[in-house]
């Protein structure tokens, strides 16, 4: 329940979770050790409905006053399930609530993190701001894998930017949501992943302006698990299906559906060149097959075979 106190909050941070109750209280540190001048609130959203250990240390954190917000338990699995619950809280609880960020439950953010990405929305008028999610590599992982595009940031310099791609840093105006209506992402990418995607790229065809703010950085974590052949080989698949989704959701017609299946092809061909360049470029198999798997997952969906790297297996 909100208090008086919290009625004029204008910022909210968004922190969905789904069974890692210690790097989530490592986010809510984070989140404590923020140089924001301004009060803000919090929401966690809990998507484990049996165990609910992320809502117990959350509660921990907002029962001895280190952050003001509260927990919302959403019961049905799915990240964008969790993430409109988050969304929608936020904008409901907090009624002066001008802006809403997010952050995963495997990030931390830098202490001026939240400053940077208010004071940019303030300063520019943008619907949408973005920042850089800076990979942790674990010990035993290659460094070099950092620059892998499944976890290097889209850009690198602070400013006007077409559309961000991803919901890890960012911060969405109620006025976007206002524009775009809720629920904010489209639960038909619950375990694809891409609800993000698809939810930018509608803003982006709504006109609603992006920024990119460089120094408002987060980091987070890369076991060892994500850095294996196997797991980056399904990432790359599921960005060739979502992108392929995404495009034929937006499609107006049979002849803009035949053209997608032939940029299909298209991007195929192209991606062997792309991959070859990169093995030249970084002596890293890993990071030059991406393209190639981005290109076959594209295909792969076209057929309707789309991988399902969210969906979770049922607690032991």
């Amino acid at each position: 329940m909100t208090s008086p106190r919290d009625i004029d909050i204008e910022i909210v941070v968004c922190v969905p979770t789904f069974r890692r109750p210690d790097w989530l209280a490592r986010t809510l540190d984070s989140l404590i050790a923020q140089s924001c001048r301004r009060p803000f609130a919090v929401v966690v959203a809990e998507n484990d409905a049996v165990e609910q250990q992320g809502a117990d240390v959350a509660g921990e954190y907002f029962a001895a006053g280190h952050l003001r917000g509260l927990t919302v338990v959403e019961r049905r699995q799915g990240n964008c399930h969790a993430i409109n619950a988050a969304f929608g809280a936020a904008l409901t609880a907090f009624p002066a609530a001008r802006y809403v960020l997010m952050i995963d439950d495997d990030e931390w953010a830098e202490p001026g993190w939240l400053e940077a990405m208010v004071s940019t929305a303030e300063r520019t008028g943008a619907g949408i701001v973005g920042g850089p999610v800076m990979p942790q590599i674990a010990r035993g992982g290659s460094p070099a894998l950092a620059q892998h595009p499944a976890f290097r940031p889209a850009f690198d310099i602070s400013g006007p930017v077409p559309r961000i791609y991803g919901s890890g840093n960012c911060l969405i105006a109620r006025t976007t949501f206002e524009r775009l209506g809720l629920p904010a992402f489209d639960v038909a990418y619950n375990f694809l992943g891409g609800g993000d995607t698809d939810f930018f790229v509608r803003a982006q065809r709504a006109g609603i302006p992006f920024q990119w703010v460089q120094e408002a950085v987060i980091r987070e974590t890369v076991p060892l698990a994500r850095t294996t052949m196997r797991w980056l080989a399904t990432r790359g698949l599921r960005i060739g299906a979502i992108n392929h989704r995404i495009e034929l959701k937006h499609a107006d017609g049979g002849t803009e559906r035949i053209a997608i299946a032939a940029k299909s092809l298209g991007v195929l061909a192209v991606s062997v060149v792309r991959g070859l360049r990169l093995l030249v470029e970084t002596r890293q198999p890993k990071i030059a097959l991406h393209p190639l798997l981005v290109a076959f997952g594209r295909c792969l969906a076209a057929a309707g075979i789309e991988p399902q790297q969210y969906r979770a297996a049922a607690p032991k």
